[in-house]
């Protein structure tokens, strides 16, 4: 079948069938927008100022100076500022689990979309060498299918115009899984976790680490601590949510 014909196909379908929203099923949605309708797209909570200085957490008031939180204050950090672009609840947080978990691919330009739109206005002018994603280890790999932070690092690093680098870091140990862990839990399950791949392509270099979620930040702390001590000159973190 010809590109012509499948167009011409797909367009004759979505007007006898038209699509549904993948999260309320309620009204139409278009794949460009990841099968999420208006009314869905409306509750996605973005994150915007105040929030802290160090880890991005959003903070419920008003501030009239930078400020660091408690969360973080006292923790040593390996990336110089870490920023999310949405809160993970509600439709995010469902979309995001419903991609991971259930290969639902199709909530993959709604879910890019979101990081974009906050993150490419931020590091347009910041001069950055990679894009480096967070690995997934093989096992867990093999098990997915594909790894979520390399799929949004590739739509932030052509929309940036900055390389994507998928060898930068590797994943060597497995881990379990972070959501029930404490904070401290969450720090040992990662120790030991990561390390550099091309060393000698990260002396002096300035990098965008992207995951999915941040919540504590143990995860990207432990792969910015490895990049730094490759020889990464500044490692900054952006990830699509936040966990609040």
């Amino acid at each position: 079948m010809t590109g012509g014909t499948a167009s011409w196909l797909e367009a004759a379908l979505a007007l006898l069938y038209p699509a549904v929203c993948q999260l309320c099923d309620n009204h139409r949605a278009e794949r460009h927008a990841g099968f999420v309708c208006p009314d869905c797209q409306r509750k996605v909570r973005f994150i915007v100022p105040p929030f802290c200085e160090r880890c991005g957490l959003p903070f419920d008031g008003e501030l009239t100076a930078p400020f660091t939180c408690l969360n973080c204050r006292d923790l040593s950090l390996s990336f110089s500022f870490a920023r999310s672009a949405v809160t993970a609840k509600g439709v995010t947080l469902e979309a995001i689990h419903r991609f991971k978990y259930q290969r639902a691919l199709w909530f993959e330009p709604f879910l890019a979309n979101l990081l974009l739109r906050l993150a490419v206005p931020a590091l347009r002018d910041g001069h950055w060498d990679f894009i480096v994603p967070v690995p997934l280890h093989a096992t867990k790999l093999r098990e997915r299918e594909f790894n979520q932070a390399a799929r949004l690092a590739l739509h932030l690093g052509r929309a940036l115009n900055v390389p994507l680098n998928e060898h930068a870091l590797r994943r060597v140990k497995p881990t379990r899984t972070q959501t029930l862990l404490t904070r401290q839990q969450r720090a040992e399950n990662m120790r030991g976790a990561f390390a550099a791949g091309r060393t000698d392509d990260l002396v002096g270099k300035r990098i965008v680490l992207v995951d999915d979620v941040l919540t504590t930040g143990a995860t990207t702390n432990a792969c910015a601590k490895v990049l730094r001590a490759a020889g990464a000159a500044e490692v900054c973190v952006w990830t699509l949510a936040r966990g609040i």
